[in-house]
């Protein structure tokens, strides 16, 4: 077993058994637990201090299955085209899949360029993820701090060193013109 399919089958199997782990991805560490289990989210959620209007992205492993949690305009398939697998959250209305992400009516969705990352949603389906650290507080970006701020309260935290520390770019793609809600890795000008 290569140290890839490990850590895909230790998240996973977390995941599966309602846990939050803590998982590198191209961008920052995220908090991340199963969107579909109520429990799941809830102590995600509490893990972050995250107020339960704040909702939380979902991890996907293809645009296959980003349309199952949400609607790909023409528009919207023109950035993620360019900017998938990457860094970019779309913000869009919900197909109608049963997610306890903090909203309703629209999904955040990401298709990380991740091999792990990919590979755990690729066997697990969707993963809700948020940034690991306290709302409101900076980003962790280094393993170490990981393990101090949350090592017991976690199922598994998957070291990937160091990262960078910026987070993805979000757009609203409810809304015509799209619009960023947060400028990140991903620049867009999307006044043209």
């Amino acid at each position: 077993m290569t140290d890839l399919e490990r850590d895909v089958d230790h998240v996973v199997r977390a995941l599966r058994s309602g846990e939050v782990v803590v998982i590198p991805t191209d961008t920052v560490y995220g908090l991340a637990a199963d969107p579909t289990s109520e429990s799941a989210m809830k102590r995600l959620f509490e893990l972050k201090e995250r107020p339960e209007g704040v909702p939380v992205a979902v991890l996907v492993a293809s645009v296959a299955q980003a349309e199952e949690l949400i609607a790909l305009t023409p528009a919207v398939r023109n950035l993620v085209d360019v900017h998938w697998p990457g860094a970019l959250t779309v913000v869009g209305h919900s197909v109608g899949a049963e997610l306890h992400l903090g909203s309703v009516d629209t999904v955040g969705v990401r298709l990380p360029d991740h091999g792990l990352i990919r590979a755990c949603a690729e066997a697990f389906g969707p993963i809700a993820a948020t940034s690991a650290n306290r709302h409101g507080m900076p980003t962790i970006t280094d393993p170490t701090e990981l393990v101090e701020a949350f090592g017991d309260d976690v199922a598994v935290i998957i070291d990937g060193g160091v990262l960078d520390g910026t987070a993805s770019t979000v757009v609203d793609a409810t809304v015509e013109p799209i619009e960023v809600l947060r400028q990140g890795v991903v620049h867009l000008d999307l006044q043209n």
